[in-house]
């Protein structure tokens, strides 16, 4: 009974070493759910030393700070614990829920990864009056300002945003991003695109410099409370500071990122009392007319019937009354043209209805007036606009015979008398005369002799290809690099749909190269570090400088997510990467 007691305590008690003796490493977040106007802090701890820390892909973020790397050792009562932290400061790009991936380090041998970690990423929050807080990034001197022309409109009746960014002197804009696009529900919209000049005013009681970022007309579509929900931008800018650089400077470069307020409408009802029954919706000042292009003409000949409304309001937005005519008119589908340009002030313009009718018969034809209605905002009362009666004088063509024949006795009728021509029956002659065709034999005929000859001169065409094949085959060596690109071409075909988007294209390039290396080695390259995968290369025979130019494309990758790059250096690591994979196709035994 003892010897079963001994044997589980020594059991227990290296089951107990072997726990202690595991590493915790763990990536740990600020917050799980943050705007996209809030700054992210991700920390990646271990509670032993480690080497090779990889960080991950920060997919829809931009990181602003970082890696900061702290290291702490504390004793407690003889005991002594170590902390090591790789910090991260991270921007959103956009609104959603994003992935924070695994990060990987080396401990005792060992490869140890972080769980991955989600965050949902949601419109701008509110501004916070604490300049120093790090989780926000709206600074005093930027303000990112949105104008309504109209806090209560009427339903349709335009209204003009403007979104305007001011500066405080000594700050200097040197770039701006929109995240995103404003969001106007229950309106529509137009983007003026209308970025005007540098200029200077008073805001708060304080000088400041401002410039319009952008101009939408908005037509809100449903009465009640309308929300303009905040616009954020990345900034880059540079503020001034009291430290001086190497060379001198008192500037700091960094991104900033400002939100407007988010802005609430009231939407008026049209009023009710006095609404006509054949309004339709047009809501500000026009004018409205039908005409005809013209009023006498024969039977069988056509003419254009025009509706036409003109003026200034929501021209795009409301149905043209329709013509009513006669039935003994024949009338096509209208023809509908629209000449509305869209200003600060709202569309204007004309728009038109063409109607396209041809009379079949004499007469004279009424074109009754049309009515047409709409809600003036500026005088707060409904109008009503009608046209007048038009005739149209069919002068020359053939009676109605529908009016005729009601005329006549429905007993009465008329014979006509039928008379023949000599043409009106024609017979089928019973003698063709028909004369035989004489043919000559295809049996040694020009034909006969090409056919059984041709195939003859073939043959040499066919030996000739056969040898230029054999040599082709043989040439080991050019078999190898013709291979080699197409394996690398292969790999990087991905790389190369994103040469003009640096972010995404680096983001392609580092999974290429490593599942080129797992391809052919045989290996999982996220659990070895750039050491490891060079002695694996020179252990394959893998010449020094290509492992060289291979190692320094993985740290292109690694650079490429905390720095600019440009568009010449992007292609040139894709024709290096093609290249480098080429080679080490062709040497690796």
């Amino acid at each position: 009974m003892k010897t079963k007691v001994h044997i589980s305590t020594i059991i227990f008690l290296l089951f107990a070493g072997v726990v202690a003796a595991q590493a915790t490493f763990e990536a740990k977040v600020s917050k799980k759910k943050l705007g996209v106007n809030e700054r992210l802090k991700v920390d990646f701890e271990m509670d032993k030393d480690g080497d090779n820390f990889t960080a991950p892909n920060f997919t829809g973020f931009r990181v602003v700070g970082g890696p900061i790397q702290s290291t702490s050792h504390v004793w407690d009562n003889g005991r002594r614990s170590f902390l090591r932290t790789y910090t991260y400061f991270l921007q959103p790009k956009a609104e959603g829920t994003f992935t924070i991936k695994q990060a990987k380090v080396e401990i005792d041998g060992q490869t140890y990864k972080t769980l991955p970690v989600k965050v949902t990423v949601t419109k701008a929050t509110a501004q916070s009056g604490n300049g120093n807080n790090s989780d926000f990034v709206i600074s005093e001197g930027l303000h990112l300002i949105t104008e309504v022309s109209k806090g209560d409109p009427y339903l349709n009746e335009p209204v003009t945003v403007t979104y305007k960014l001011y500066v405080k002197p000594g700050i200097n804009v040197n770039d701006y991003k929109p995240l995103g696009k404003p969001t106007f529900n229950n309106f529509w919209s137009q983007n003026m695109q209308s970025q005007g000049r540098v200029q200077n005013t008073l805001y708060k009681g304080e000088q400041y410099r401002y410039v319009i970022l952008n101009r939408y007309v908005l037509y809100p579509q449903k009465i009640g409370k309308q929300v303009i929900e905040p616009f954020s931008i990345d900034l880059q800018v540079s503020v001034p500071t009291r430290r001086r650089d190497v060379f001198g400077r008192r500037y700091e470069t960094a991104h900033k990122t400002v939100s407007s307020v988010r802005r609430t409408i009231d939407v008026k009802e049209l009023p009710k009392a006095g609404k006509p029954a054949d309004f339709s919706g047009a809501v500000g000042d026009f004018n409205f007319a039908v005409t005809t292009s013209k009023n006498s003409l024969n039977a069988t000949e056509s003419l254009q019937a025009k509706v036409e409304v003109s003026g200034k309001g929501n021209l795009k937005l409301f149905q043209l009354p329709k013509l009513k005519l006669p039935s003994s008119l024949e009338v096509y589908e209208p023809e509908f043209k629209e000449r509305v340009t869209t200003r600060i002030s709202g569309m204007q313009g004309k728009i038109s209805d063409s109607y396209t009718v041809v009379p079949q018969y004499k007469g004279k034809y009424p074109i009754p007036s049309v009515s047409f209605s709409y809600f003036d905002p500026s005088d707060e009362k409904y109008k009503t606009l009608t046209s007048n009666e038009i005739i149209i004088d069919v002068v020359e063509g053939p009676l109605n015979t529908a009016t005729a024949d009601a005329n006549k006795d429905e007993n009465s009728t008329q014979k006509q008398a039928i008379t023949t021509t000599g043409s009106q029956f024609r017979f089928l002659k019973t003698d063709a005369n028909l004369i035989p065709k004489k043919t000559a034999d295809f049996f040694k005929s020009n034909l006969f002799y090409g056919l059984l000859f041709v195939p003859f001169f073939f043959i040499p065409i066919i030996l000739i290809v056969r040898r230029k094949k054999r040599a082709y085959d043989s040439d080991i060596q050019g078999s190898k690099t013709r291979a080699a690109n197409r394996l690398a071409k292969k790999y990087l075909s991905a790389a190369k749909k994103k040469l003009n988007d640096k972010e995404a294209f680096y983001e392609v390039l580092e999974p290429a190269l490593h599942n080129y290396l797992r391809a052919k080695l045989s290996i999982e390259t996220s659990e070895f570090s750039k050491e490891k995968i060079s002695q694996l290369l020179a252990e394959r025979k893998v010449k020094d400088e290509t492992i060289t130019d291979f190692i320094a494309l993985l740290e292109s990758c690694e650079f490429a997510r905390y720095t600019p790059a440009s568009n010449v250096a992007i292609t040139k690591d894709y024709e290096k990467s093609v290249q480098t994979i080429s080679q080490i196709d062709k040497q690796i035994r």
